[in-house]
């Protein structure tokens, strides 16, 4: 469905003088980074959903294949209660934000659990995402982008309906031409005989809700198998990164819940905290202050941002910050907040007066990721990335070559060979969808020529280049086809 355009976020509207400019050093091994130690709290029951059925999720680009994957679905009512946070003081730019608890209430949602049906190919690991709600529906755009890696290494998945809208409904902030007879509506009304007896008690109890989940998950009872969790990493999208800002920020110094963060997106703020009832208004807060992630985490955070994020309506650059021993940030030229791989069938019904962006950033997410899990697991730095060239007082302009393709940041062979510019730049259509879109425009065939004297130069180019990005660590050598699959040796003429 349409709707994965969750991952598209909210409503519209290197160098650089904040944040450090990363440096292309080599991976490096330190004593693995571990959590303060983990305080006992209360745990969600899971109790399986038996109704005739599937699972719904408001995907675009499709499930992957579990079955033939090795792997299987689980869907579950997640019940406890859990409670509110109070912000102790104005939350600052620094991000070392004190929240103490406030209210409580009985919460019961809908957690969808994915692992290898062999529990001796389990991992270890497990990846909770917080479930993304900005096209009115339950999303999970980070299984969509990572689901080969997560796979591949053999860890367990658990999606979380964590706010309001996903279970309750409620406002569509991204809204896209298909699927509309759904958007809005959540869990309840769209599948009333599966999901009833879910009821969710508004977003200011969404943060301890993921905590009660990741608890159990960490448990590793039946719902994973009965196996031995080792670490728990937090994952989240877009609107769903900035709760992970939140929580990063003000509720993981007090849970210690996740050994690690994988933040896909994020704008400059985090998700605000809201009374009983009410959903997160992140339309209104996006023009708040920005704030970094607070510098005294105890576990790993790699922060994953598309080249839209930068300079366009998230306005991220506002909240670089330099990378440190708890700390990595890659921005990605070429990309887009969403994209095709992430849209999917729904790419060819969106009119933005220019092709959407076919950058690759499903690929680089995977190898960020995948540096994520090393570090958590065993120590293993990620790489320093240099950061996408910016201009102005605030950094929101990104400087471009005269072809147009953004300049610094993490590169890749389509975007340091291309035939095509792959840019965060919208097409002229400026609906709030499009303006998260990105746009793909080709080169002209002068252009081509003056770069490749024929196919086989490009061919060889964007070879070479690939070699440069594995070895780098920006693409996993088990992306090498998926990434090679963006040469276009047929627009090159001889």
């Amino acid at each position: 469905l349409a709707a994965s355009l969750a991952v598209a976020l909210i409503a519209a509207g290197c160098s650089s003088s904040s944040g450090s400019k990363g440096s292309a050093s080599s991976p490096s091994t330190t004593a693995a980074t571990k959590p303060a130690s983990i305080p006992a709290g209360p745990q969600a029951e899971l109790t399986a959903i038996t109704a005739a059925g599937d699972p719904f999720m408001g995907s675009a680009a499709g499930a992957a294949d579990l079955k033939s994957s090795g792997y299987e679905e689980h869907e579950y009512v997640a019940a406890g209660t859990a409670t509110s946070y109070l912000a102790q003081g104005t939350p600052g730019a620094d991000g070392k934000w004190s929240f103490a608890p406030d209210t409580s209430a009985p919460y019961k949602t809908r957690v969808l659990v994915r692992r290898p049906t062999d529990a001796k190919k389990f991992s270890g690991n497990v990846v909770v995402e917080w479930l993304n709600v900005s096209g009115g529906l339950d999303a999970d755009p980070d299984w969509a982008s990572l689901h080969e890696e997560i796979i591949r290494n053999g860890d367990a998945w658990v999606g979380v309906s964590a706010q309001l809208i996903g279970v309750e409904g409620g406002p569509v902030l991204v809204s896209v031409p298909v699927g509309g007879d759904l958007l809005g509506k959540g869990l309840k009304k769209i599948d009333p005989a599966r999901y009833a007896t879910l009821s969710h008690p508004g977003d200011g109890y969404s943060f301890d809700m993921f905590t009660q989940v990741a608890r159990t998950a960490r448990a590793g009872g039946a719902p994973l198998g009965n196996v031995k969790v080792q670490h728990v990493i937090a994952a989240g999208e877009s609107q769903s990164a900035f709760a992970l800002v939140t929580y990063v920020n003000g509720v993981q110094p007090l849970t210690h819940a996740f050994d690690g963060f994988f933040v896909h997106s994020r704008g400059a703020v985090g998700l605000g905290l809201v009374g009983p009832g009410k959903s997160a208004d992140i339309a209104g807060s996006i023009s708040g202050t920005a704030a970094i992630f607070r510098t005294d985490t105890t576990v790993p955070i790699i922060d994953v941002q598309a080249e839209t994020d930068v300079g366009g309506i998230l306005r991220s650059a506002a909240a670089r910050q330099p990378d440190t021993k708890t700390f990595r940030l890659w921005e990605v030229p070429g990309t887009a907040h969403a994209d095709r791989h992430l849209m999917g069938s729904v790419a060819d019904s969106l009119d933005c007066g220019a092709p959407i962006n076919d950058g690759p950033l499903h690929v680089v997410t995977k190898a960020a990721f995948h540096a994520l899990e090393a570090w958590v697991d065993a120590g293993t730095l990620p790489r320093q990335a240099p950061r996408l060239t910016t201009t102005g007082a605030d950094d929101s302009q990104i400087s471009r070559d005269s072809d147009g393709i953004a300049l610094g940041g993490v590169r890749t062979p389509p975007v340091d060979v291309p035939v095509e510019v792959l840019s965060g730049v919208p097409g002229p259509n400026q609906s709030t969808i499009c303006l998260l879109l990105g746009s793909t425009q080709p080169l002209t065939a002068a252009r081509l020529s003056a770069l490749y004297a024929n196919r086989a130069e490009y061919t060889a180019k964007f070879g070479k280049a690939l070699d440069a990005a594995i070895a780098q660590g920006y693409v996993l050598p088990a992306d090498r086809a998926a990434m090679k699959a963006y040469a276009h040796p047929e627009k090159v003429s001889g």
